[in-house]
């Protein structure tokens, strides 16, 4: 299902104009793509929840923002929206009751964990993250929303590491990157 064509050009080259890259960060050989020159240009960060709110209206009844970076995207955006801002946050850092889902980490596993009475009962919900690499965050935050009775009717991230695995995890989805690299 897709809702609307791809994002605008534009947010792509604005993400592209306010990203620095820093290479071998954290350890040698990953170069880190750093969106805090976005953030901290007040009129770029604007341009950018404006373009993706244009984008998402009237198709969305929520926004569900995964911790962290996912938060600093989806409460503006909720706000010009007007409409509710769900977290979806690591584990133990909710009071209960929660629901929790654990994912697999390459040396190990990770748990995502949501309230499910922030969740209404068959909204359209837009899941937004700032980095997409190998999807487990994400797949686990669906799994969440769709066990509280959400409708998850589309996946956003601001950055995604093409080569990683995470479309192919979340195969079947609709998912909007703003900006895709090939390698990671």
């Amino acid at each position: 299902m897709t809702i609307s064509p791809a994002l605008p050009k534009e947010l792509t080259q604005l993400v592209l104009d306010n990203l620095r890259e820093i290479p071998d960060f954290p350890e040698p050989g990953v170069l880190f793509r750093d969106i805090t020159p976005l953030l901290s240009n007040g009129e770029a960060f604007a341009n950018l929840i404006d373009g993706l709110a244009a984008h998402y209206r009237g198709h969305i009844d929520a926004v569900a923002g995964l911790e962290s970076r996912g938060f600093i995207l989806a409460a503006p955006l909720a706000v010009h929206l007007g409409i509710g801002m769900v977290i979806v946050r690591k584990a133990g850092k909710l009071p209960g009751p929660v629901l929790g889902v654990d994912y697999e980490l390459e040396y190990g596993t990770a748990r995502m964990e949501l309230r499910p009475e922030t969740v209404e009962e068959g909204s359209r919900v837009l899941v937004i993250d700032d980095v997409l690499a190998t999807g487990g965050t994400a797949a686990a935050s669906i799994d969440l929303l769709e066990q509280a009775g959400a409708k998850v009717e589309s996946i956003c991230m601001l950055l995604e590491l093409a080569g990683l695995g995470g479309r192919e995890k979340l195969a079947g989805r609709d998912i909007d990157s703003v900006v895709v690299f090939e390698s990671a």
